[in-house]
C-alpha cells in the first residue's frame, strides 16, 4: 500500500507517518521493478508498527524509548538476554507511569470532592 492508504488504516497523518520514518521507526520499501517515482510501499507489518507506536506515545513513551522497543521486537539487533531487559525496563517504567496517574487521580477525586463540599 502507498503513504495514502496506510494513512486511512492507521489514522495517522501523512505528516507524522513522514516523521516516524525520519525517526528511524518505520521503513518503506520501494518497488524495484518501478523505476519512474520513488513511492514507497507499506505492508501490514507497518499499520501494526504504527497502532504500537501510538499506544506506546500515548502512555509517555518518548520516540527513542519507542524505537529501542520496536528494535527488541521486530528487528534482530538485540540478543534474546537483551530484548528481555529492554522490555523488563520498559514495564518498570510503565508501573511507575500507571501509579504516577492513580495518584493523581486521587488527587483529582478530593479536589471533585472539595469542590462539591465548598470546601475550595
Amino acid at each position: 500500500m502507498l503513504i495514502n492508504e496506510l494513512s486511512k488504516k492507521s489514522g495517522l497523518s501523512v505528516h507524522t507517518i513522514r516523521f516516524y520514518e525520519k525517526s528511524g521507526l518505520l521503513e518503506g520499501k520501494q518497488d524495484e521493478a518501478v523505476k519512474s517515482n520513488n513511492y514507497f510501499h507499506y505492508d501490514d507489518v507497518a499499520v501494526e508498527k504504527l497502532e504500537f507506536i501510538s499506544d506506546a506515545k500515548s502512555v509517555g513513551f518518548t520516540i527513542k524509548e519507542i524505537g529501542q522497543m520496536i528494535d527488541a521486537w521486530y528487528n534482530n539487533k538485540y540478543s534474546k538476554s537483551q530484548k528481555l531487559d529492554i522490555l523488563d525496563e520498559k514495564l518498570i517504567s510503565l508501573e511507575q507511569k500507571m501509579k504516577e496517574m492513580k495518584d493523581m487521580k486521587k488527587q483529582l477525586l478530593q479536589f471533585k470532592d472539595d469542590v462539591i463540599h465548598d470546601r475550595c
